[in-house]
């Protein structure tokens, strides 16, 4: 399996993660940001994820990719899903994009390795979101906005190594919005949370992401 990606892409490390647990290798190949040309030859339009399976079919929703991964040997997403930590992803992946998105392109990440890619990222970004140095300015109203969200998920997580008490589809929801809220310095997870992301990284051997 061949998995397109950007690094910083929280959908792709879904994908990543799962392949990871499931001990199963995954040919990952990060696309420059600017770089529309490769996902349309790869599937007729520009989006991130794509997971190309052995028999050369494309997949494009990265939850469909988890799922695909995981129908590959014994089960490992055992465990119960609860509506609350659905409904936590949700609403914090909206909270996170403020702190997060003006900080990729300071990082030093593979998909912006031109001028052009990275150009190209910033004013993708800009048309949504607005000036990325000054949502950077703006780190502590956002960080003040994130806050609540991650007591909230303090009080649900159960186990370090499970959100639920054992592996399911929740942690692959949970995991890759702390790895990318993690980039912002200064921010601390404690308590649970820490635990919890620690443990989980340490699982699936991967390094976060660098600060700025």
């Amino acid at each position: 399996m061949k998995l397109y990606m950007f690094e910083h892409c929280s959908l792709c490390f879904r994908v990543r993660m799962m392949a990871a647990l499931k001990r199963l290798h995954l040919q990952e190949t990060v696309i420059l940001d600017d770089d529309t040309d490769a996902m349309v030859a790869l599937v007729g339009k520009r989006v991130i994820p794509i997971l190309v399976k052995d028999d050369g079919r494309p997949m494009l929703e990265s939850m469909d990719m988890v799922k695909y991964i995981e129908s590959h040997g014994e089960p490992v997403l055992v465990g119960p899903e609860r509506s609350e930590i659905a409904a936590w992803a949700e609403d914090t992946a909206s909270k996170t994009a403020p702190l997060t998105w003006p900080r990729y392109p300071l990082l030093g990440l593979p998909e912006f390795a031109t001028v052009a890619a990275l150009d190209h990222y910033t004013m993708r970004k800009r048309k949504t979101l607005g000036d990325l140095v000054e949502l950077r300015a703006n780190t502590q109203r956002y960080l003040g906005e994130l806050t609540p969200k991650l007591e909230e998920l303090e009080r649900l997580i159960e186990q370090p190594l499970a959100v639920n008490g054992a592996l399911s589809f929740d942690d692959i929801r949970v995991l890759p919005l702390l790895r990318s809220v993690a980039v912002v310095k200064g921010l601390r997870f404690t308590g649970k949370v820490r635990d919890y992301f620690e443990a989980m990284m340490g699982r699936i051997g991967f390094q976060p992401l660098p600060v700025a």
